[in-house]
C-alpha cells in the first residue's frame, strides 16, 4: 500500500495548484505529518496503524479538502442560459466542509446561496460546485460567504447575490469545555442585495425557511 501511495504522490508532484506559491510535494507533506506525530509523542514507527498516515493525510488534504485552490470559479459559472427570470433564485442546504486556516480543523455544515439574475442564469448544480470550489480551501467561514456572493456578481453578472453559511467548526466544538453542538452562522451579500434592505430580507427569509421549520 505504501509503495502505491508513494508512486501516486510522485505523479501528483508535477501538478501546481492554481494560486499556489510553490509546487505540491506530497512526499514532503507526508514526511511533515510523520514528524508532526513524532513531535507529539506518537511516532508512526511505533504503531502499525500510523504507518501510512503521513501519505494518507497529505493526499486527503491535496485531493479533497484543499482541492478548491485548483478550481476556477469563473469556469464554473461560464456555462449559462438566457432567461427572463428576474426574481431571486435560491439553493439551500448545500453540504460543505472547509478547513480553518488557523487550526487546520474542518468545519462542516451547509451553505444557502441566492442571486438576482440579469439575463443569464446557471444550472442549480453550478451553484453547488461553486460552493465546493470555495469551501475546499484554507478559508475562514466569513470569507467563504463573501467570495461566493462576489463570484456570482463578478463572473455571472448577477444583479445581486448572497450566501449564508451554517457550520459547526471543530476548532469551536472539539476543544476544551466548549459546547459540542454549537454552530456558527455567517452571511454576506453583494450588489443589489447589499444595497437594498428589502431584497436582503427576502433572501434571508427564503434561505432560512427550511432551517427554521426544522427547529420547531
Amino acid at each position: 500500500m505504501e509503495e502505491q501511495l508513494t508512486k501516486a504522490a510522485g505523479e501528483d508532484n508535477l501538478r501546481k495548484p492554481e494560486g499556489a506559491a510553490h509546487e505540491v510535494d506530497l512526499q514532503a507533506a507526508a514526511r511533515a505529518i510523520e514528524a508532526f506525530l513524532t513531535a507529539l509523542g506518537h511516532p508512526p514507527a511505533s504503531d502499525p496503524e500510523l504507518r501510512d498516515t503521513g501519505m494518507l493525510v497529505a493526499r486527503a488534504f491535496h485531493e479533497e479538502l484543499l482541492s478548491g485552490h485548483r478550481t476556477d470559479p469563473a469556469e464554473i459559472l461560464r456555462d449559462t442560459l438566457t432567461s427572463t427570470a428576474s426574481d431571486l433564485i435560491v439553493v439551500r442546504d448545500i453540504p460543505v466542509t472547509c478547513i480553518c486556516p488557523h487550526h487546520l480543523l474542518p468545519a462542516t455544515g451547509v451553505l444557502h446561496i441566492g442571486y438576482l439574475p440579469s439575463q443569464r442564469i446557471v444550472g442549480f448544480g453550478a451553484l453547488s460546485r461553486l460552493a465546493l470550489a470555495y469551501a475546499r480551501r484554507l478559508i475562514l467561514q466569513e470569507t467563504l460567504c463573501e467570495r461566493v456572493a462576489q463570484a456570482l456578481v463578478e463572473h455571472l453578472g448577477a444583479r445581486g447575490a448572497g450566501c449564508i453559511a451554517e457550520l459547526q467548526p471543530l476548532c469551536l466544538t472539539a476543544r476544551g469545555d466548549r459546547p459540542a453542538h454549537a454552530s456558527v452562522v455567517t452571511a454576506a451579500t453583494s450588489g443589489a442585495l447589499l444595497e437594498d434592505a428589502g431584497l436582503r430580507r427576502d433572501f434571508f427569509a427564503l434561505a432560512r425557511a427550511r432551517s427554521q421549520e426544522a427547529r420547531r
